[in-house]
This record gives C-alpha cells, sequence and structure tokens, in this order.
C-alpha cells in the first residue's frame, strides 16, 4: 500500500502542493489528475522520493520511500520528460536496470520488445517520442516492481500503443499485486483504467473517490419546458452548475440525486433526459468556477 500522508512541498516561498492525504491499495490504480502546473508532477516525484516534503511523509509497506535505497528497488518512476544515456540501447539499459532491481526480468523484458516491435540494439535516442516512451514501459515493467508511478504514461502513443499498455498495466497489477499511480491529461484513458481518480486543484487534493462512485454521484440533466425559464426557477434546487438556453436547461448535481431530480419534476418540464458524467465533464465542473467571455477576444 501506498500512503500519501500530510504532503506540503515547496520551492523557496512557493508552495507547490499543499497537504495532500490519500493511499492507493494494493491491485489498484489511482489516476491523477489537475490542469497543467496543479502539482502532479511534484507529487509523483516527492511520492518517488526525488523530493523531500516541508511536511507529512509518504510509506510504502509502512517505509518512508525518502533516501531509501530498499524502497527504491520496488519502486519504479516513469517521468514525462524521458532521458536516456547518449549511446544506450534497449540492452544495455536492460543491463544496468537488472543490476539494480533483484526481480528484473529478461524474458518479460524480450517478450515486450517483440510485442512493441522494438530492436534491442538500436540507439534509443534515435528512436521516436512514442518508441522511446514504449522503451521506458519495457523496462518498467520488466523490472517487475510493486510500485509504478507514472507522469504523462500515455503521451506520444498511437491508439493501438495505448491499448497495450492500458492491457499490461491491467495484467500486471493482477498478477503481482501492484500499485499504480498515474498522472495524465488525457482524463478518458484515465476513466477506463483507474479504479480511483484525485483532482489537485489549489494545490490541494480536492476531490479523491472512486471512478464508480463519480459514476454514481454525478448526474447530468436536460430539461425542456413549453415555457421561457430563468435561474430563479430553480433557486430551490442544489445544483452544481446550471446552464439555460430559452425553454432548455442544463443542469449538473454532485450527490443527492434523486432528491433533486423529485424537485426537477416538480418544475414541470415537458421532457427531461439523464445523463452520466465523464471524468472529464467532472473534472472541469470541480475546477475553480471561472467565468469567461471569449465573444469579445477578437474585437
Amino acid at each position: 500500500m501506498i500512503e500519501i500522508k500530510n504532503i506540503t512541498k515547496k520551492f523557496g516561498s512557493f508552495t507547490a502542493i499543499e497537504d495532500i492525504n490519500f493511499n492507493v491499495e494494493p491491485s489498484s490504480i489511482y489516476g491523477l489528475i489537475g490542469y497543467n502546473g496543479a502539482g502532479k508532477t511534484t507529487l509523483l516525484k516527492t511520492v518517488a522520493g526525488i523530493y523531500k516534503s516541508e511536511t507529512g511523509e509518504v510509506l510504502m509497506d509502512g517505509e518512508n520511500t525518502f533516501d531509501n535505497n530498499s524502497v527504491r528497488k520496488e519502486m519504479f518512476y516513469i517521468p514525462d520528460d524521458l532521458w536516456f544515456p547518449l549511446n544506450s540501447t534497449p540492452k544495455s539499459m536492460a543491463k544496468f536496470y537488472s543490476d539494480y532491481y533483484p526481480n528484473f526480468s529478461v524474458k518479460t523484458f524480450e517478450n515486450l520488445l517483440d510485442l512493441f516491435g522494438l530492436s534491442a540494439k538500436k540507439r534509443i535516442r534515435g528512436f521516436s517520442k512514442g518508441m522511446q516512451r514504449q522503451t521506458e514501459i519495457v523496462l518498467a515493467l520488466s523490472s517487475r516492481p510493486k510500485y509504478l508511478l507514472l507522469d504523462e504514461t500515455f503521451d506520444g502513443l498511437d491508439p493501438q500503443k495505448r491499448d497495450i499498455t492500458k492491457k499490461l498495466f491491467l495484467e500486471y497489477i493482477a498478477e503481482n499485486e501492484a500499485s499504480i499511480i498515474i498522472s495524465s491529461h488525457n482524463l478518458s484513458e484515465l476513466a477506463n483504467l483507474c479504479d480511483h481518480a484525485g483532482l489537485i486543484n489549489g494545490k490541494r487534493l480536492t476531490m479523491d473517490c472512486s471512478v464508480y462512485d463519480i459514476s454514481e454521484n454525478y448526474g447530468k440533466f436536460r430539461l425542456i419546458f413549453d415555457r421561457d425559464i430563468t435561474e430563479e426557477d430553480f433557486s430551490e434546487i442544489n445544483y452544481k452548475s446550471l446552464d439555460i438556453d430559452g425553454k432548455i436547461a442544463t443542469i449538473i448535481f454532485k450527490e443527492n440525486l434523486n432528491e433533486e431530480k423529485i424537485k426537477l419534476n416538480a418544475l414541470r418540464p415537458i421532457a427531461i433526459d439523464e445523463y452520466k458524467l465523464t471524468l472529464e465533464e467532472v473534472f472541469l465542473n470541480e475546477m475553480e468556477d471561472k467565468k469567461y467571455d471569449i465573444t469579445k477576444i477578437f474585437e
């Protein structure tokens, strides 16, 4: 299990993340979401023991991750910005990692190279961005860590390779009871992969729940009326967001869906349709409320 307890990380006077708390269970994939610069990479580097937090601690099976070599041998971190030595090849990098990770599997390494269609002897820096990403995934899974920390791992992968990678992660945690934290700007990928999700907003974790709960606790309704409506018509309703266009209203709720649906029916719409929110829609609704008037941008 990964336990992240009251983590705050600062760079000088700047606070990057503040009082972050959540757990990642064995055989679980935790999706970390947030806008660019929200602190996802800072958090992953702190979890990996690269950064030392100002407050709090990160525990893996009860051991602090910072400056702990025994824990690091059970962990593999794939950063957003990959770096490989100048003349390195997949084969030379496999030798490097096999000397560090006690469970490194040469057979798994060879099987994964074949699966991705990668050459073991070609220079990695000559690979495309996507192929370099695939190489790092091959090395990570071949190292057979108990904990995987993945920063924008799908970036640069084509649809086929993304699908292969997702299936590999799911198979890996099923076989090894591994724990994975993965950050991504591709929210649809996380929704189909993760069982839990956390949102970093304003330096803090503002949402931490199972993906199933997101689907169950959020509701989107589209109502059609035989009359023009205003916000005053919805004054007794506890909504998350409301958009009105003449006789049509689109409304989003968080929790208490059945109670709020009764209130909607009491407004006597001529039609009402219910939808499940996607992870991306939940993300947008959980972000800080900001009103943008784009109609004046090009005046």
